[in-house]
């Protein structure tokens, strides 16, 4: 008897299907209960397809027992509505000079349009999300951040005042984690205020970073738009110890954009979070495949040898 050659790829496909789900089994098994911090920006922020298919994985994550908090970003959405109103938006060192109008539009694009787009897509799928500034309940205390800049004709080091840029110096959880146990989804926009009141704009690096150590998360994934650390020859490296990545780091292999986020990783690492892994936001259901499958899609940083 001659079997239908769409029959024998029906069986195919659904014995592809079965396997990616026995793979899945022991990650569910072994992360049940866990804590996830993700850093969501880049492209993964202005695709349709990527934002729907992240949501997805974000509402299963939690149907399986896991526990996704999400922290995103919105640098590219900050600086459209900034044309539309006809301000110049102004870089030093690649952070945003911050005035207080502009400020009064990262906390409109962060804490309003992102974040709230978010919380939505999460909930059109399923999920149950409820969206956080970093204002509410004090949950994230800010400081001014001082920068400066040193070249080799400088006596001194140069001050710059970049405005309303700040650096986390502390995280009260204690919302993130009521959220949590509730079984909701938080999504923390990366807003801090100071003890003056002020608010700040902080790199959303740095906010799922510390956010992973308070919280004592088994994951930090940070999505970017690449397809993670790259050697000299243009590979992705995986599988990395923190010793591995400082002497990377030395060697000039990691530099430029990169440095914040590898430096922010190895950070989290170093304070207890169990792997950090910069994946490639690019590709749709990008979370999905570095939890749930063998491989993963970017680099993983591994604390356990520390």
């Amino acid at each position: 008897m001659t079997v239908p050659a769409t029959q024998i790829r029906n069986q195919e496909d659904a014995a592809d299907i079965a396997r990616v789900l026995v793979e899945a089994l022991p990650y569910i098994r072994r992360f049940k209960g866990k804590t996830m911090v993700v850093k969501y920006g880049g492209n993964a922020m202005s695709d349709e397809a990527l934002k729907s298919g992240f949501a997805r994985d974000i509402v299963l994550m939690k149907l399986v027992g896991m526990n996704p908090v999400i922290v995103h970003g919105g640098g590219p959405q900050i600086g459209d509505l900034l044309d539309r109103i006809g301000k110049e938006s102004e870089f030093v060192d690649g952070m945003r000079v911050t005035d207080s109008e502009t400020m009064d539009v990262v906390e409109m694009v962060l804490g309003g349009l992102v974040n709230k787009e978010i919380v939505n897509l999460i909930n059109t799928h399923g999920g149950k999300a409820i969206g956080l500034s970093g204002k509410d309940a004090q949950l994230i205390r800010a400081k001014k951040l001082v920068f400066s800049r040193n070249k080799p004709e400088m006596e001194a080091p140069e001050i710059i005042d970049i405005g309303h840029v700040g650096e986390v110096e502390s995280i009260d959880a204690s919302v993130v984690e009521m959220l949590i146990h509730g079984d909701f989804i938080p999504v923390i926009a990366p807003i801090g205020v100071g003890n003056d009141g002020q608010s700040y704009n902080i790199n959303a690096d740095l906010v799922a970073s510390r956010m992973a150590q308070v919280l004592e998360a088994e994951k930090l994934i940070m999505l970017t738009n690449t397809a993670g650390l790259l050697n000299a020859d243009g590979e992705v490296l995986t599988g990395l110890q923190v010793a591995e990545v400082e002497r990377l780091i030395a060697e000039g292999v990691i530099h430029g954009g990169m440095l914040p986020k590898i430096k922010s990783a190895i950070d989290a690492v170093r304070a207890g979070v169990g792997s950090a892994q910069i994946i490639d936001g690019r590709v749709e259901h990008a979370v999905l495949l570095e939890v749930f499958t063998d491989q993963g899609i970017g680099t993983l940083i591994d604390g356990s040898g520390l």
